[in-house]
């Protein structure tokens, strides 16, 4: 590989790097190219983008990015997944995927900075998703003047039915 395609992979991976919300190292070693290509079109659809580059050209991109904490941690065959939207969707995609083959791994991530083990990968993946959690949080924001209106028309209910007996009673009394 010449010199020049180097530089052009490097500040491809350095621009991708820099956009991701989540960097994850994967290994895929001994996985056909039918698994890979499974893969490839599961993190395309959600947005990812799978990377197979050499250890040494990724930790020079890795250098000035976000993600520099996991530049030294680069050993053997590995790719690394950019995820640009939501932390929670690479990691689930990853975590299930590596349920289903036997040869994938995700091996480390970089959320935001921040060096994760396969382990909190996991942990990660169980979370809600970010639509789920803007559900939720408009749920809420909903409920709060919902009772609020519903509060105020039992309020105004009881009052009506206090005066309609007030009404009922003065006409029998007539």
């Amino acid at each position: 590989m010449q010199r020049d395609e180097k530089g052009k992979i490097i500040h491809e991976l350095q621009q991708k790097a820099n956009r991701a919300v989540i960097a994850v190292v994967t290994d895929f070693q001994g996985m056909n190219v039918e698994e890979m290509t499974h893969l490839r079109r599961n993190l395309r659809e959600n947005n990812i983008e799978l990377c197979v580059v050499k250890n040494t050209l990724a930790r020079i991109a890795l250098e000035g990015s976000p993600h520099h904490g996991i530049k030294d941690k680069f050993k053997n065959c590995c790719a690394i997944a950019f995820g640009y939207d939501d932390p929670v969707t690479p990691a689930k995609v990853l975590v299930d995927f590596e349920k289903k083959s036997k040869k994938f791994k995700t091996r480390f991530a970089s959320l935001e900075g921040r060096y994760l083990e396969s382990a909190a990968m996991k942990e990660l993946s169980e979370l809600p998703g970010r639509e789920e959690l803007l559900a939720r949080m408009l749920g809420t924001m909903n409920a709060v003047p919902t009772s609020f209106v519903s509060l105020f028309s039992n309020i105004i209910r009881g009052m009506m039915n206090a005066l309609d007996a007030i009404r009922e009673q003065k006409e029998k009394s007539k």
